[in-house]
């Protein structure tokens, strides 16, 4: 079931279909965290998250996208908004509308990982881990840029 929520000229929706691809490719591949991340990979991605397009005329200026079980986890991903529509709180409002959707509620744990937006997700209760200690990692930053 798709979702859509409207603020003045700006939609969030959550139909993969709607989805532009390229954009998101575009913008990811040259992101801090998935520098040079194929297509197809973005492609294998979507397909297997809960994505929340954001549009304003059919253009998609942002994105996130959930890796969930629906039931106690979810690990926030891959969200943006094009820099011509900063400034305008729209990030706040995507995560708002994820984190309220009804089929995301109820769960024991959210994760995320950033590197320079701790303050915008501390406002969604968004912590340092409580139990570092707890997590671990297999962590392969070049991936995407690995020649071979």
């Amino acid at each position: 079931m798709t979702n859509e929520w409207k603020r003045g000229e700006y939609v969030i929706n959550t139909d993969k279909e709607r989805l532009d691809l390229d954009v998101i490719h575009s913008f990811l591949t040259t992101s801090y965290w998935s520098q040079g991340i194929p297509l197809e990979t973005v492609q294998r991605a979507i397909e297997h998250s809960f994505t929340f397009g954001m549009y304003r005329d059919n253009q998609q200026i942002g994105f996130a996208r959930l890796v969930t079980d629906y039931a106690t986890f979810a690990y926030v991903a891959d969200v943006f908004i094009l820099e011509p529509f900063r400034g305008q709180g729209l990030s706040k409002w995507l995560l708002s509308v994820m984190m309220e959707h009804p089929d995301l509620q109820g769960f024991r744990r959210w994760l995320l990982g950033t590197k320079d937006a701790h303050e915008l997700y501390r406002q969604f209760g968004f912590t340092e881990l409580w139990w570092p200690e707890r997590f671990m990692e297999v962590l392969v930053p070049d991936i995407y840029t690995r020649k071979g």
